[in-house]
C-alpha cells in the first residue's frame, strides 16, 4: 500500500497543479480584461481627436 509521504507527496503534487491552472485561468482573465481596456481607450481618444479636428474645421 503507500505510506503516509506518498500521500502527502501526491497531496502537494496536486496542490502545485491546482494553484498554476487557477493562477492561469486568472491571468489570462485579467490579460483579457486589460487588452480590451486599452483598445476601448484608443478608441475613445480617436474618437475625441478627430471631433476635435472637426470642430477646428468647422
Amino acid at each position: 500500500m503507500f505510506e503516509f509521504q506518498q500521500y502527502l507527496g501526491f497531496i502537494l503534487a496536486m496542490t502545485v497543479v491546482t494553484l498554476g491552472f487557477w493562477l492561469m485561468i486568472f491571468l489570462v482573465g485579467f490579460v483579457q480584461y486589460w487588452a480590451v481596456g486599452a483598445t476601448m481607450e484608443l478608441i475613445k481618444e480617436k474618437k475625441a481627436k478627430k471631433q476635435a479636428e472637426q470642430e477646428q474645421i468647422g
